[in-house]
C-alpha cells in the first residue's frame, strides 16, 4: 500500500459520506477523480486489504439481542451446518475453529425469543443435543475500533 491507498482506506473506514455520490466526494476530498478511486478499491479488494464494506448498526440502542454461539458438530456435518447457519440473516460472523465446539458464530435478532428459536431450529436441523450448543448471551459489550494506517 502506498500513501494514496491508506488515505482511502482511511476516507473509507472515518469519513465515509452519508449523501447520494460518496465515492465523488471520497475522490474530491482526496484529490483524484472518481475513477481512478475506482480503480485503487478495486485493486485493494482483490488483494485482500480491502475484504468487506458495509455499516454497522448498534443492536444494543435498537433492543436487540445477540449471542455468541459454538456449536459441535462431526466434521462429516461442516458443510451442512455452514449452509444451515449461512442461511439466516441473523447471523453474522461463522467461523469454523479447531476444537471440540467447531462452530461458532453470532446471532442477532429482535429478541431473545427469537434468538432462541433460530438455535432451536439449528439444534433441530442439525439433530444436536442440548451439550453440542453453547449459547452465549451478551453481558457485557465491548466493541473494538480497529481501524488500519
Amino acid at each position: 500500500m502506498d500513501d494514496l491507498d491508506r488515505k482511502i482506506v482511511s476516507q473509507l473506514q472515518d469519513n465515509f459520506p452519508l449523501e447520494r455520490n460518496p465515492y465523488e466526494r471520497i475522490a474530491d476530498h482526496i484529490g483524484i477523480s472518481t475513477e481512478q478511486l475506482w480503480v485503487r478499491i478495486v485493486a485493494l479488494t482483490e488483494s485482500g486489504v480491502i475484504r468487506r464494506m458495509g455499516f454497522s448498526i448498534d443492536s444494543q440502542q435498537m433492543d436487540y439481542s445477540s449471542t455468541l454461539v459454538a456449536i459441535r458438530v462431526d466434521a462429516s456435518q461442516v458443510e451442512k451446518a455452514s449452509e444451515l447457519i449461512a442461511g439466516y440473516p441473523q447471523i453474522t460472523h461463522s467461523y469454523l475453529r479447531d476444537d471440540v465446539f467447531n462452530i461458532w458464530f453470532t446471532v442477532i435478532a429482535e429478541s431473545r425469543d427469537s434468538v432462541l428459536e433460530i438455535l432451536k431450529d439449528i439444534r433441530e436441523a442439525m439433530e444436536l443435543s442440548k451439550d453440542d450448543i453453547m449459547d452465549l448471551p451478551v453481558e457485557k459489550l465491548f466493541k473494538l475500533d480497529a481501524r488500519f494506517k
